[in-house]
């Protein structure tokens, strides 16, 4: 069977097309992994996507995973062993570890990446140097558990292109070209290195091609490029794709899920499941009910999630009486969140992720102007910080030397022109110090009183308030060309510049809970025969803590493809039980 996006205006006549050996809810990494590992085991799946591109949120992710003892580690000799991820995820995790769930992963994560990268076109590189975010704790490590998506051509994808998921334009260069990791540190560098002044002068050749017959990019990066990979070895086995289209309902029967009510087209179909029904529908961050379980807050909190994630699984799986988990460490992945008012009305949101925060040049204040957080933390430590302190948003802050070196938020480096940016308020400019701090609202004298402790530790390089730079993943995530500390350098030069940033999150950590084979469990702790989550819609496994780059991405492809050789498993067991 060729593989098809189908429209939601597409018509289904023959039964047998509404029955299928696995019904996939949901686009993303999770749900890809699913479809297409069931789809290369012989199985027919449909996915159903209730927006109108498919992706999700994995598509504008970084696209990086998180696994311990993949290939790639190995061949690089990096040094690990199961006893040191297991100390390094119960000192993280604390006491939401779950020994049972975390050795699955750790025994079959990189068992899943291999099974993928062998029979799909996944393809994932060893990042170099990558500390796990906490890498002084028990078990941390500098390299080997951090990998990267390789670039994808999305030629490849052939029509189903124009239907994958765009990231927003603040994170795409020139209106359409993706950039990752390593290009963006070109990019930054590139007036200093010949090296990456040809690096950049390739991508922006073939950008200026691809524009003559695309509306954005082909060279695909990150979570574009992990999207594509999967969809196109998917749609190549025949899964189908449903787009704007999604579940109503399960279809139970004797306790056990057969299918889903979907809603296609303005009508209710009944799709039969031989196998099941799997969920990865992204979780609830988008939703009305996402404030219950956030801090309380008085400012605006910009969640990163599409709105299409409001919470569907839960919703589908109380029918079945699915257990959702509770007291989790955090309901959410925090990351800190910053978003323009454009001169047209349209708003865009900003992750603070790996860009700015931790650059030489670039502080943080809260509302009394001073700071209170180290900068060059992760992004899920910032926001906990910033709700433990009772400061719901905060500014950063950064001279003109900096600006012209790094951007921040959605200005760029020079030489790129930020002034509508300035305009339209997102980015706020003063000539001194003082007058910023009018600007936004902060006491002048307190500000320069801040600004002077913090550029007397920055000439020192050693910032002794809140340690930024003090371990080596603050260190990576700083400019490794500057001296002595990657992260500190003082703010000298006008004009100064701040941008509003607000409590946010990459999607929410509270799902259905789930064995090893990511089955979901009822309110008694028995498995739900037929209904599996993965992604965001299975209850997170690490607890709503972030160990590292990728702790979202990685469960998420291993519990995708365990659920779907489950589904495949019980299936083949049945044919083998009906032949004897």
């Amino acid at each position: 069977m060729n593989a098809a996006i189908q429209t939601a205006s597409a018509q289904t006549t023959a039964n047998d097309a509404q029955t299928y050996d696995l019904i996939v809810l949901g686009s993303g990494a999770a749900g890809f992994a699913a479809a297409a590992t069931a789809a290369c085991r012989g199985l027919k799946v449909l996915i159903v996507e209730k927006a109108a591109t498919f992706g999700g949120t994995s598509a504008i992710s970084g696209g990086a995973i998180w696994l311990y003892g993949t290939d790639q580690a190995r061949a690089a000799g990096a040094k690990d062993s199961p006893e040191a991820m297991r100390s390094y995820l119960q000192h993280v995790i604390g006491n939401g570890y779950d020994p049972a769930l975390v050795d699955t992963f750790i025994e079959r994560g990189h068992e899943a990446l291999r099974w993928l990268q062998d029979n799909t076109e996944l393809s994932y590189s060893l990042r170099p140097h990558s500390p796990d975010y906490y890498p002084d704790a028990p078990g941390g490590t500098e390299r080997g558990r951090a990998l990267e998506i390789d670039e994808y051509d999305g030629n490849r994808l052939g029509e189903h292109f124009a239907r994958l998921r765009m990231p927003p334009p603040g994170m795409l260069l020139f209106g359409g070209m993706m950039v990752n990791r390593v290009d963006i540190q070109h990019f930054l560098s590139f007036r200093r290195s010949p090296a990456s002044l040809w690096h950049c002068i390739k991508l922006m050749s073939r950008y200026a091609l691809d524009r003559l017959h695309h509306p954005r990019g082909t060279r695909l990066t990150t979570g574009n490029a992990l999207i594509a990979r999967l969809a196109t070895s998917a749609f190549a086995k025949g899964v189908e794709l449903w787009l704007e289209s999604h579940a109503q309902a399960l279809i139970i029967e004797d306790g056990a899920v057969r299918g889903a009510r979907i809603i296609r087209d303005g009508r209710t179909l009944e799709v039969r499941s031989r196998g099941g029904v799997v969920c990865a529908m992204g979780g609830f961050a988008a939703s009305a009910m996402a404030a219950e379980f956030r801090p309380p807050s008085h400012d605006p909190h910009l969640t990163m999630s599409p709105p299409g994630n409001v919470g569907d699984a839960l919703h589908l799986g109380a029918a079945a009486n699915a257990a959702a988990g509770e007291g989790l460490a955090a309901n959410f992945f925090w990351a800190p969140v910053s978003e323009a008012v454009h001169a047209n009305g349209e708003r865009e949101r900003f992750p603070h992720l790996v860009t700015d925060r931790a650059k030489p040049g670039v502080i943080a204040v809260n509302q009394a102007a001073q700071r209170f957080v180290n900068e060059s933390n992760s992004y899920h430590h910032f926001v906990q910080t910033m709700f433990a302190t009772g400061n719901t948003h905060c500014w950063l802050i950064c001279d003109a030397t900096a600006m012209s070196r790094y951007g921040m938020g959605l200005a760029r480096p020079s030489p790129v022109d930020n002034s509508a940016l300035v305009a339209s308020g997102y980015l706020v400019q003063g000539e001194s110090i003082e007058q910023l701090a009018q600007a936004i609202g902060l006491d002048p004298l307190t500000l320069r009183q801040t600004l002077e402790r913090y550029n007397s530790d920055a000439r020192e390089g050693l910032d002794r308030a809140f340690g930024k730079g003090g371990n080596s993943y603050n260190r990576y995530m700083g400019d490794p060309a500057h001296r002595p500390n990657p992260c500190l350098a003082p703010l000298e030069r006008g004009p100064f510049y701040a941008i509003a940033i607000h409590t946010g999150d990459l999607g929410s950590a509270r799902g259905l809970r789930t064995d090893r084979h990511a089955n979901v469990l009822d309110k008694h702790g028995e498995p739900i025969e037929g209904l599996y989550a993965s992604g965001n819609d299975m209850n997170s496994i690490m607890d709503g803590t972030y160990p590292g780059p990728g702790i979202t991405l990685g469960p998420g492809l291993t519990f995708g493809y365990i659920a779907a050789t489950h589904v495949a498993e019980r299936l083949a067991s049945r044919v083998q039980t009906s032949k004897e």
